[in-house]
């Protein structure tokens, strides 16, 4: 075994790898950009190396320098873990003429694998199969649009080099093909350094499944059962699970015999996944290669979980010389295990990914990088900083169970105990899909998030009353804590003469809210039921506000207010964050936190937000900007789709935005003339920078 190896990589798959190196006795080194220098696998490595600087370019891709610091530090092996270099032939290569050794397939392996073109063609001479498609190297976009029609629609455009979901796009007509293909090599060659794409046909209602595989130098292979990856959004999974619901005996083993047979193909050496498209009709599932990831994959813990195997410990042991430690026989499926990616991103803003520090990051209770019944792999700690340098991924949340109801059970009551503050995520959103009938039933395919897209978008699990009552509760405490000891500064509100009356104001769901509570006092003695020293009570009425409106003069007439809401509430907070409330009846159980005026509030129902408006902090404010769009995230200018005097309409496309890899397409807020471009092609721009300013036309 190895003393001492470097982990070519950040972040939780960094950490992942120095977990088991550390059970191993086997010391590590950290490389780190500018970005990362505080970061979670610069501290729980052994040693830690600058790189350079915050883009991948400047950092984690610089294959040169990363060897010559494996070799000053005396490391003897690189894990790439996943992304940046892991599936780069010449720098399996450059390890290799350098005397290192890759924690991973060899170079020619890699280049087999790594092309999706010449791994269909290798595939088809092995006799595994494959869907139809175009995998040639004629890149003529006029050719390739007759390769798609002929193929029929839909098809998919897929980068020949790429991976994680990036560098694809479904066609559905002929006449969208250019334009698509044109965006597919631009994301490509930004993500790969390769623009060649292949086209094929877009099988429908598709499942993604996988094998997990595994060689070594002795000419052993094995599998490790199929992981279902069909639940994706922009081409990128959002929940895996093994084994995969409705793959029986038979499908098993031909799925993982023609995996092996690829892994052969090529003399495979190391952990890798071959990812196979499966057509479901109504009485049979068809399976087809689709590619092969020449690395760990993201959700191998999910593989762990049912098989018992640290994959981790096994690619060092097969980098290290040793033979596979088990055989296909003593490998077995124990359970179900499903593995949910936690990511800051909009799931209600096109999943738009988000930057911003983890203000409040708590987690349920668990193990980490072990195979227990709760487990979380992460790279980040209360307090880091997501940037737009690197994947939106913030963990891996993973379940393991008897059976699939209970592993559901598991990861929805995982979920719910999870809170994240600061920023995006999707938390929420996997806890919606968990309760889909869709997912639920195991009726799965890659379509599922459309499919179900009503029961997972805008959706507000708590009620306005709830998050009302939680948003004062939390302002009330936290005055608490500040008050003086006389009766006139008590947060009841002490009055000699008449009753305490206060009003809020609120914003939900982009509706204004004004509330008021009166007689405030302690019930703590009135209802002992309730709660002990800290119950407090109040009447509360809550007022909708109502545009303002013309009477017949065109007069404007001030906006009035609708109360939705009345009643006596009565709540407990033990702290700023904890309450317990008693609304219409019912006990519930919040916590909160505030972040830039906004109210988070968690409950087991879910999580919402509203904000609780503090007027003084806006006093003075210019409210009446208009007619700029502004960048919804920190990224670089790929191009503006218009000119200025051009007339364009609410919704069209107007700027194209790189931000974490991936393009966002920005569209007009409303109709109107473009007055100005603020901004150049390959410009970076920060979160809100006025890209370019619209008049209103006429």
């Amino acid at each position: 075994m190895f003393s001492k190896i470097l982990i070519a990589n950040r972040g939780e798959i960094a950490c992942r790898v120095a977990a088991t190196a550390k059970r191993l006795g086997v010391s590590t080194v950290a490389v780190y950009s500018d970005a990362d220098r505080e970061a979670k696998h610069v501290a729980v490595c052994d040693e830690a190396i600058y790189l350079g600087g915050s883009a991948p370019k400047d950092s984690y891709l610089k294959g040169d320098a990363i060897i010559a610091i494996a070799l000053e530090t005396g490391a003897q092996a690189i894990h790439p873990g996943y992304g940046f270099l892991s599936e780069n032939a010449d720098f399996a290569q450059a390890c290799q003429d350098a005397g290192l050794v890759f924690i991973g397939p060899s170079a020619d392996a890699i280049r087999a694998m790594g092309g999706k073109s010449e791994s269909k063609r290798l595939m088809e001479s092995a006799g595994v199969p494959l869907i139809p498609g175009y995998h040639g190297d004629n890149q003529d976009a006029q050719f390739l649009q007759q390769q798609a029609d002929s193929i029929g629609y839909p098809v998919l455009i897929k980068a020949s080099a790429g991976g994680g979901g990036k560098g694809m796009r479904i066609v559905e007509q002929s006449s969208d093909f250019i334009d698509l293909l044109d965006s597919c090599r631009r994301e490509a060659i930004t993500s790969f350094g390769n623009d060649q794409v292949l086209v094929e046909k877009y099988a429908l209602k598709p499942r993604h499944i996988e094998i997990q595989v595994f060689g070594d130098t002795h000419g052993n292979y094995v599998h490790l059962f199929e992981r279902d990856c069909s639940v994706q959004r922009r081409h990128q999974k959002v929940l895996e699970e093994a084994p995969a619901p409705g793959v029986d005996t038979a499908m098993r083993e031909a799925m993982g015999t023609a995996a092996i047979e690829a892994a052969r193909a090529v003399d495979y050496v190391g952990a890798g996944t071959v990812e196979f498209i499966v057509e479901q009709r109504e009485d049979s599932m068809n399976f087809y290669f689709m590619e092969m990831n020449t690395r760990l994959q993201v959700e191998h813990p999910v593989s762990e979980a049912i098989t018992g195997v640290d994959l981790v410990e096994w690619q060092l042991l097969v980098a290290a010389g040793q033979p596979l430690p088990k055989t296909q026989d003593d490998l077995a499926i124990n359970g179900h295990a499903i593995e949910a990616r936690i990511c800051a991103e909009n799931p209600d803003n096109n999943f738009l990914p988000a930057t911003g520090t983890l203000f409040t990051y708590q987690k349920p209770e668990h193990s980490t990088f072990n195979i227990t019944d709760v487990r979380i792999d992460d790279g980040v700690r209360e307090g880091d900083v997501i940037s737009p340098f690197y994947d939106s991924m913030i963990a891996k949340l993973i379940v393991h169970a008897p059976t699939r109801e209970q592993a559901l059970a598991r990861l929805d009551r995982a979920l719910a105990q999870t809170r994240i503050v600061g920023l995006p995520n999707n938390v929420a959103f996997l806890r919606y899909i968990l309760n889909t009938d869709s997912f639920s039933k195991a009726n799965l395919d890659t379509a599922l998030i459309e499919r179900e897209q009503d029961k997972l978008f805008d959706q507000h699990p708590l009620g306005l009353s709830t998050l009302v009552v939680t948003a004062i509760a939390q302002q009330l405490a936290s005055e608490a804590t500040t008050q003086g000891s006389d009766p006139f500064s008590k947060p009841t509100g002490f009055r000699a003469y008449s009753d305490y009356t206060r009003s809020f104001s609120l914003v939900y769901d982009e509706q204004s809210y004004s509330a008021r509570i009166s007689n405030w006092h302690n019930a703590s003695c009135a209802d002992s039921k309730k709660g002990g020293d800290n119950l407090s009570s109040f009447t509360l009425i809550i007022g909708k506000e109502i545009a303002n409106t013309q009477d017949d003069s065109n007069i404007n007439v001030a906006a009035q207010t609708e109360t939705v809401y009345e009643g006596e509430v009565n709540y407990d907070s033990s702290d700023a964050h904890n309450h317990t409330l008693w609304l219409d009846g019912a006990r519930i159980s919040a916590q909160s936190w505030v972040n830039n005026e906004r109210v988070y509030v968690f409950t087991d129902s879910g999580r919402d937000e509203i904000t609780l408006i503090d007027i003084m902090a806006h006093v003075g404010e210019d409210t009446a900007a208009v007619g700029s769009l502004k960048s919804p995230m920190p990224g670089q200018v790929v191009a503006f789709k218009v000119a200025v005097g051009d007339t364009v309409k609410k919704g069209e496309p107007l700027a194209v935005i790189e931000a974490m890899k991936i393009e966002h397409t920005i569209t007009a807020p409303t109709d109107g003339v473009v007055a100005e471009l603020l901004f150049a092609a390959g410009d970076l721009v920060a979160d809100g920078d006025e890209l370019l300013r619209i008049d209103a036309e006429g």
